[in-house]
């Protein structure tokens, strides 16, 4: 396999760059495979609930869908919770850094604020309070992941519910994932 020959990335010259863009490339066109891959590996863990969570994110994706939501909110429904299975404490964060680059600013913001947001549902029944979402009561996007989360998310655990299978979603996952436009943002 042909490799760069600098040690130092300093020391590089704009032909191994290049080549190594060619690289990236291939590797980031696999990138819609790698969430499909990690979403499925949420099937059968139902964390004590009535369905796991890969149904979960499946009907979640499948109410925005009936609901009216673009085809980008409607994938960052299918994913928001993705970040469990590598930090279950902050798995809000993770999924909304990994769909940064391809997502809307208001997107991100509800993936990465929505597991705080579903805590009104629950969190008084642990002592705790249920409306810590408060704090951003003045956010441009507060009533949004309000939305997603009382429309969407915290409604689809329902073993009965009609849900829509993955396939339905993917070519809509390779769309938005295709070509990100957030890089370095």
């Amino acid at each position: 396999m042909k490799t760069v020959s600098f040690t130092k990335m300093e020391d590089g010259t704009a032909e191994e760059y290049a080549f190594l863009g060619s690289l990236y490339y291939q590797y980031r066109d696999g990138v819609a495979d790698m969430l499909l891959t990690l979403l499925k590996q949420m099937q059968g863990d139902s964390l004590g609930y009535r369905v796991d969570r890969y149904t979960h994110s499946l009907q979640t994706a499948t109410r925005a869908e009936r609901d009216g939501a673009d085809e980008e909110t409607i994938v960052c429904a299918l994913l928001h919770d993705i970040g469990d299975l590598l930090a279950p404490d902050n798995h809000s964060q993770v999924a909304a850094a990994i769909l940064r680059p391809y997502i809307s600013e208001q997107n991100f913001w509800i993936i990465q604020h929505h597991g705080l947001f579903q805590g009104y549902y629950y969190l008084h029944h642990t002592n705790k309070d249920r409306n810590i979402r408060q704090q951003f009561k003045d956010h441009p996007h507060y009533q949004a992941c309000v939305d997603f989360c009382q429309r969407w998310d915290q409604c689809s655990f329902d073993p009965e519910y009609d849900t829509l299978p993955l396939e339905h979603f993917e070519s809509m996952l390779r769309r938005v994932i295709s070509e990100p436009h957030n890089l370095f943002e």
